[in-house]
């Protein structure tokens, strides 16, 4: 663990309650954000409030088992660094910057403290352009910002690691520059799964992971997304190269910074959360940035809880975001895989000056259709379908024909449905979109436009359909 040392100043542990520790210092008190070490550096407190004249409260950032009162504590003299380089592309590293994935430590790498500035306003970039990901329903409904963030918004189980694993299988292998995943307290066997298809892939060399594992104490938990910020940083500022980062989840982040806040004893806010809570996030999102030198483009998936997009978590982190995709646990009910909830989900890209004026018209009538399906549900469940008017009827089936031409088989889950993934271009996906509402496929059954890619597809599978009737047909004559 390559944490600097300053000039050995030394103190002892006064008391110790889960992960706060208390240590004291007879000669000078270490600066907020310092680390100190315990047993040979095998316990790391890092120092977040000064008591008094003698007393400093620090967080343990590894688990606290064998530590006693008046254990002896050294003053590292620096704060938690990150390793940056060449040396760390196609590595796995945790908090500390060592190496997890059973390969020696990394060569030709500086260190860096997390703790870092955003850039200045003066040397942000305001160009905005349009980051294709190859999935249907994001391209033309939720256009993505290079240099911006989108936040993937759901609950337990409604697919926001599938479709970020999905999108990170479309990118990194078409993205020139740097990918770096980020996971914050998430399950250690989605991290294996990622390293293992990444390598698969063949794109594991222009990606760096990091993880603050589910397991660890809060205190590792709350810093691993600084980690990966200033080795993103590294690739913007210092090789000039556009970086993608991925973080799973934004909601862990906050909910580690609220243990630290409750252990440290801070007076909760509102639903038990932090008071700090809009601080901290801004700390973190504010240094993902598009400047001068290069581009962070960040995609992170956003636990929702109970569902609740109210709930303060959520509210903080949509301020921040250029894009916000909404997963609805109706449509993964329905089979509706993305299950992004078309109406609910926005993105400040979507203006005639960014995207033009065919996409921006085409999206806000797709839009306009589904809300007219939606306000029309009520009467088909309460009357049933004879009781529209041929008008209405018409756009219910737009309406029904778009909601399943916007499913997309994904590479991610090839294994589990058996259909091969599909990437998508922009150009072919609003061809699909416009023919739909033109009611060009009003005759066609719904199911042919269901998990497909380009609209070509569906005319294909109709043709399949009737062959297969009539072998079927001619196997029963014969029988």
């Amino acid at each position: 663990m390559k944490q600097t040392t300053g000039t050995l100043n030394s103190g002892h542990v006064i008391s110790v309650r889960g992960s706060v520790v208390d240590v004291w210092f007879d000669a000078q008190l270490p600066p907020i954000h310092s680390l100190l070490h315990a047993q040979e550096g095998k316990i790391i407190v890092e120092v977040l409030s000064q008591l008094d004249a003698h007393r400093v409260r620090g967080i343990a950032l590894t688990p606290t088992q064998g530590l006693t009162r008046g254990s002896v504590v050294e003053d590292t003299g620096g704060p938690l660094k990150a390793p940056v380089g060449q040396g760390i592309l196609s590595r796995m590293f945790d908090v500390f910057g060592n190496a997890i994935d059973r390969k020696p430590a990394p060569k030709d790498i500086q260190w860096r403290t997390v703790h870092r500035d955003p850039p200045t306003l003066a040397r942000r970039s305001t160009k905005s352009e349009i980051f294709e990901t190859g999935i249907k329903v994001i391209d033309v409904l939720v256009p993505l910002e290079r240099g911006g963030k989108a936040g993937l918004f759901g609950g337990a189980g409604v697919g926001k690691t599938v479709l970020l694993t999905e999108m990170i299988h479309n990118m990194v292998g078409h993205h020139e520059g740097v990918s770096l995943f980020c996971g914050i307290g998430e399950r250690s066997r989605e991290g294996e799964e990622l390293y293992r298809d990444m390598k698969k892939a063949g794109v594991l060399e222009n990606m760096v992971m990091v993880f603050g594992q589910m397991n660890e104490p809060p205190g590792s938990r709350f810093r691993a997304g600084h980690v990966a910020l200033t080795m993103a940083e590294y690739f913007r500022d210092d090789e000039h190269r556009d970086v993608l980062l991925l973080i799973d989840n934004i909601f862990r982040f906050i909910q580690a910074g609220m243990e630290v806040s409750g252990l440290m004893g801070q007076m909760p806010s509102r639903l038990g959360y932090q008071p700090t809570l809009g601080t901290e996030l801004s700390r973190l999102e504010e240094r993902i940035a598009n400047t001068d030198a290069g581009a962070i483009t960040s995609i992170q998936a956003v636990y929702v809880p109970a569902d609740d997009l109210t709930d303060p978590a959520a509210v903080h982190t949509f301020s921040h975001l250029s894009a916000s995709i909404v997963l609805s646990r109706k449509r993964a009910s329905e089979g509706l895989y993305p299950a992004v909830d078309l109406l609910q989900s926005s993105s400040k890209m979507a203006t005639p000056g960014i995207v033009g004026e065919r996409h921006y018209l085409l999206a806000q009538e797709i839009r306009q259709t589904l809300a007219q399906y939606e306000n029309l549900k009520d009467i088909i469940a309460m009357l049933g379908l004879e009781q529209l008017s041929t008008e209405d009827r018409l756009v219910v089936a737009r309406a029904r024909r778009l909601e399943r031409f916007l499913t997309q088989p994904f590479f991610a889950t090839e294994q589990f449905s058996g259909i091969k993934g599909k990437l998508v271009s922009l150009k072919d996906s609003l061809d699909g979109c416009e023919r739909i509402l033109r009611d060009e496929f009003k005759d066609a059954p719904e199911s042919s436009l269901y998990m497909i890619g380009a609209i070509e597809e569906a005319k294909k599978k109709e043709t399949k359909k009737p062959q297969l009737e009539g072998e079927h047909a001619k196997d029963a004559h014969t029988t």
